[in-house]
């Protein structure tokens, strides 16, 4: 499995005042900087909803983590006949050597609360099967 990066680059627009706030608590010294400040603020939020976070992923059969798929698993997956229907909150991957043609035989949907990690020509071949 090829080594999968540990954070996901995200964009937030904030308004002067707060991004102030911010400065002057990382100025003062109760955070590293912006970022070590909006992670922490990131991680109380979950925290505070993680049991809700659990019922749903409970409900909605949802892998928790991250899931990868091979070239060779997909294989497997089309000699057996199977088709895949992937929901994950996490991260999906599908390595760059899978042909669209392949991930069209094996994967029936996708359904990601996080990141999607496939080749251009894949996600294209699946477009209408991601959610």
């Amino acid at each position: 499995m090829p080594e999968v990066e540990k954070t996901e680059k995200i964009t937030i627009n904030l308004g002067p005042v707060d991004l102030g706030q911010i400065d002057l608590l990382v100025q003062e010294g109760f955070y590293a900087n912006r970022t070590d400040f909006i992670r922490t603020a990131i991680r109380n939020q979950l925290m505070a909803h993680s049991e809700v976070v659990k019922r749903t992923v409970a409900r909605k059969t949802l892998v928790l983590g991250i899931e990868h798929y091979s070239r060779r698993d997909l294989e497997a997956m089309r000699a057996a006949n199977q088709r895949l229907e992937i929901r994950v909150l996490g991260l999906v991957s599908i390595d760059d050597d899978v042909p669209p043609e392949l991930a069209q035989d094996t994967i029936a949907s996708i359904e990601v609360l996080g990141a999607l990690r496939v080749s251009p020509a894949v996600r294209m071949a699946l477009a209408g099967r991601i959610r």
